[in-house]
């Protein structure tokens, strides 16, 4: 995907979310750190854009949620800011890749540790399929089948300073709790 691939997917987020929810009232926008934080702001300032009222958006951090945590290199932890109280609101949480379904877990853990939202919404910019568990995307981006040795890395601009979506091998030289993409991958 292209800079203009993902902002066309991301407004067809935006409009879908508030035809779902039937406007934007109880609405909050909450992104998965990293990559899902900067897309949950702009699918709300495009909901801003298009029916002239603010839409509440956070980010939160699942890395002490999640189940693989011994699994990987520590990592730092980065803020949760959740804006106000989630008890009774619909939350529509955002990522950028739907894989196994095993960060999303952990970030349901981590919402409900917040408080009680009316319900839990899911949008992805990627669906790549391959679920562990059973988790569905409610607002998808693009579906993008995929190989199990395929790595799917989504760039956006405000990290990486553009956005793309890249689909690359893993490199099997290395152990696979540390397998990255062998390059850059071919955008899709």
């Amino acid at each position: 995907m292209e800079p203009p691939d993902v902002r066309r997917a991301l407004r067809r987020i935006s409009h879908e979310i508030v035809e779902h929810n039937r406007g934007t009232d109880d609405l909050v926008i909450v992104g998965i750190r990293t990559r899902g934080a900067p897309l949950a702001d702009r699918i709300a300032s495009s909901i801003a854009s298009f029916e002239s009222t603010a839409v509440p958006s956070g980010a939160l951090d699942v890395t002490l949620y999640r189940d693989d945590v011994a699994l990987k290199s520590p990592r730092s932890l980065e803020s949760t800011t959740v804006p106000g109280d989630l008890d009774g609101r619909v939350v529509v949480l955002v990522d950028d890749v739907l894989y196994t379904g095993r960060t999303i877990r952990a970030a349901f853990d981590a919402l409900l540790d917040l408080g009680r939202p009316r319900a839990i919404r899911l949008a992805v910019l990627v669906d790549r399929g391959h679920r562990e568990l059973p988790i569905r995307a409610d607002h998808v981006g693009k579906n993008l089948p995929t190989s199990a040795h395929e790595v799917v890395k989504v760039q956006v601009d405000e990290i990486d300073g553009e956005d793309a979506v890249l689909i690359g091998e893993y490199d099997t030289s290395v152990s696979s709790a540390t397998a990255a993409p062998r390059a850059e991958g071919t955008r899709t």
